[in-house]
């Protein structure tokens, strides 16, 4: 069967599988030691995905047979995560973001002090922890996880979504995107690059960009919920121009005097006018700002949701950020959503 998938930079789509036989121990992902993933994060820096499990859990050796051996999560976790596995109940002493934690006990099933650490007294196993790069934040999701209820995890830390919104609210919009896409929603009307640039000599107004790629599944539930709810796209339709643009198209754009083109960067094809839009404050997703005169107003990094949007659209959609501080219309603007 045929089932859309989100995880290859490639394809969009791959046969479900069944996956049996695979290393109940391993499954398909490369683990590697706490040791080895904070030694390769000093050169290059990953989230870090711990499995914490037991030698006597069930589930945890289902979810290595199933999610794990799936192949494009596992391929997705190698590439964007130093995964580690950790025994909750093992002997070892370890030397984490510079702690030493060490087994409480020699007697059998005794939790090891970095699980109490990291779990707390909810001793529950399979727990799934996702902690950035810099330890800033750490996100747990404990029990059985198939693949539909991981996903959304992965793409919540890798795409630095935790950085906007909770993840209960991600996962919503993110259902919505790739599962149950039966939602009220509104049309909003899209420009291209060249049509805006004839629109705004006949009827100016401002333009948000919105830069994404095929490959940043954020930036598509930012498509597919945020910009069709009803009170953003309202907004949009009266005080904007709406731009999708994709980071990975071809083509070559004349804007302000300067040639723009897709190019090599950091190893990747990107277009550079995703860099001149957004200041080299270019993320993705990030969402630029600009005037009737296409001048960079302002640009946000990252995803996005209707509501955390719907209030950055007023405030730059009917000008009070010439006369206001964010802080100060926020303020107002929630003083009156309370009311």
């Amino acid at each position: 069967m045929l089932r859309f998938k989100i995880f290859s930079f490639i394809l969009t789509a791959f046969i479900s599988l069944n996956v049996f036989g695979q290393n109940e121990t391993n499954g398909l992902v490369n683990w590697i030691s706490i040791k080895e993933a904070q030694e390769l994060n000093k050169t290059a820096q990953k989230p870090f995905l711990f499995d914490f499990y037991t030698d006597w859990c069930g589930w945890c050796k289902h979810m290595m047979r199933t999610t794990y051996s799936n192949p494009n999560i596992a391929a997705y976790i190698n590439q964007n995560f130093y995964p580690i596995k950790f025994n909750a109940e093992g002997k070892d002493t370890i030397e984490y973001n510079g702690k030493v934690y060490k087994p409480i006990s020699r007697e059998p099933k005794t939790p090891h002090e970095f699980a109490l650490k990291m779990l707390g007294q909810q001793l529950s196993y399979p727990s799934t922890i996702f902690v950035t790069n810099n330890f800033e934040y750490t996100l747990l999701s404990q029990g059985y996880m198939e693949e539909k209820k991981l996903e959304p995890l992965l793409v919540f830390m890798v795409e630095n979504v935790w950085r906007t919104i909770t993840f209960d609210d991600f996962n919503k919009n993110f259902t919505r995107t790739f599962y149950d896409t039966v939602f009220s929603k509104k049309p909003v009307k899209l420009y291209t690059f060249q049509e805006v640039e004839k629109l705004q000599k006949k009827k100016p107004k401002k333009v948000l960009f919105h830069i994404s790629s095929s490959f940043c599944n954020s930036g598509k539930v930012m498509q597919k919920t945020t910009f069709v709810d009803s009170a953003v796209a309202k907004i949009i339709n009266e005080k904007f121009y709406l731009v999708e643009f994709n980071v990975e198209m071809g083509d070559t754009i004349s804007f302000k005097g300067e040639k723009h083109f897709k190019a090599l960067i950091n190893n990747f094809p990107m277009h550079t006018l995703a860099f001149k839009l957004s200041n080299n404050r270019f993320s993705l997703p990030s969402l630029c700002f600009l005037d009737e005169q296409m001048n960079t107003i302002d640009v946000l990094n990252f995803y996005y949701s209707p509501e955390t949007l719907k209030p950055v659209l007023l405030f730059y959609g009917d000008n009070h950020f010439k006369t206001k501080k964010w802080p100060e219309f926020y303020k107002e603007y929630t003083d009156k959503v309370k009311k």
